[in-house]
């Protein structure tokens, strides 16, 4: 069929979670004359279902919908495909006594999404699904309510491996870190050897920042000079761990390709504590908002904002303080501006 994207459909008291799709050819296909509408449900944190969830899952939507489904959408929603308007309420009715909520949709808060972290990973520097929740529940509002000018997805990840993939996906990428020194097993790095692992030539020579030293017995790392990339930890599991004062990297402007072309996200905060509540996290994304909901134009995500605007006064706008760490590249021309501030004493003079 040909579809006719979006619509005027949703749920009383809600801007968001169902997508209207319609049909220009309802002569030719008479059952999708009332819509095949798309609802998308809030996942659990991590993507941990029980068989019992799924069946409530599945029998309210066999009730009410076509029975497809998609899990899950690329912003991690479980997504349920085809169902008509007047279905619509009694099905979101159904969900909400069962415990279900909608996603988010347009321009708001879409749904956050995690990886499983301190629940199946070792190297994952804070709890992602802890983190994921909180951010759920605290931003019910922007969640249910668009009111940004574009959408705004926040994916977390527990450590560099990025598996959410949230740095080229989301407008707020949160990746654990450590602060610290990488935790060294000397012993079991002698067993690695001993057992025939290329030490000096699967890690050593891999290493970006050329940071490690491997005289055959011992291993010597230049912390200092460590980009947290993780792959001699995921090589040698057994003998390296992250450090123990761990957090998260905070990044933002990470997106598909659609106005600007694609872009991954940028450092904006390199190093913050993750443990409830929460606090100076959730001070920095309500500052993002402001800035971004001011003055950002009408379809523009937070990454092209802040091409448009540029880095500086970006940063300035959120109140941050300048970083190296928020530079992608070096300047690409010889001039150097300077702002000037005069006061009064100067003026008199």
């Amino acid at each position: 069929g040909h579809w006719k994207h979006g619509g005027l459909v949703g749920i009383q008291g809600y801007g968001a979670g169902v997508i209207g799709r319609y049909t220009n050819l309802a002569d030719k296909f008479p059952a999708l004359r009332e819509g095949f509408h798309t609802v998308r449900l809030h996942q659990p944190s991590g993507w941990f279902y029980t068989t019992k969830a799924l069946n409530e899952v599945l029998d309210i939507w066999d009730k009410y919908g076509s029975g497809l489904l998609n899990m899950h959408g690329s912003t991690g929603d479980f997504v349920l495909l085809g169902t008509t308007t007047e279905n619509l309420e009694p099905i979101f009715t159904d969900y909400l006594n069962a415990g279900w909520d909608l996603g988010g949709s347009s321009s708001d808060m879409r749904t956050p999404s995690c990886c499983n972290g301190m629940a199946r990973c070792e190297n994952s520097c804070f709890d992602t699904m802890d983190l994921c929740y909180n951010v759920s529940m605290a931003y019910q509002d922007e969640l249910h309510r668009p009111a940004f000018p574009y959408k705004f997805k926040i994916k977390i990840a527990g450590c560099p491996n990025d598996c959410i993939a949230s740095i080229a996906r989301s407008d707020l990428a949160v990746i654990g870190t450590w602060k610290d020194d990488i935790q060294v097993d000397q012993a079991e790095m002698k067993a690695y050897a001993d057992a025939g692992f290329d030490i000096q030539g699967e890690v050593i020579e891999l290493c970006p920042t050329q940071c490690m030293k491997w005289d055959g017995s011992t291993l010597k790392i230049n912390n200092s000079q460590c980009n947290r990339c993780i792959h001699c930890i995921n090589l040698l599991p057994k003998a390296l761990s992250p450090g123990k004062e761990r957090g998260a990297t905070l990044l933002v402007g990470g997106k598909a390709p659609i106005l600007e072309g694609a872009q991954l996200a940028s450092v904006m905060i390199p190093f913050i504590k993750m443990e409830e509540p929460y606090t100076e996290f959730h001070e920095f994304v309500e500052k993002l908002w402001d800035v971004w909901g001011e003055n950002g134009n009408n379809r523009e995500r937070i990454g092209e904002f802040i091409l448009r605007v540029g880095l500086g006064n970006f940063v300035e706008a959120c109140e941050l303080e300048p970083d190296p760490n928020m530079v992608l590249h070096p300047r690409e021309n010889p001039y150097i501006f300077y702002e000037e501030y005069i006061g009064d004493d100067d003026e008199d003079e």
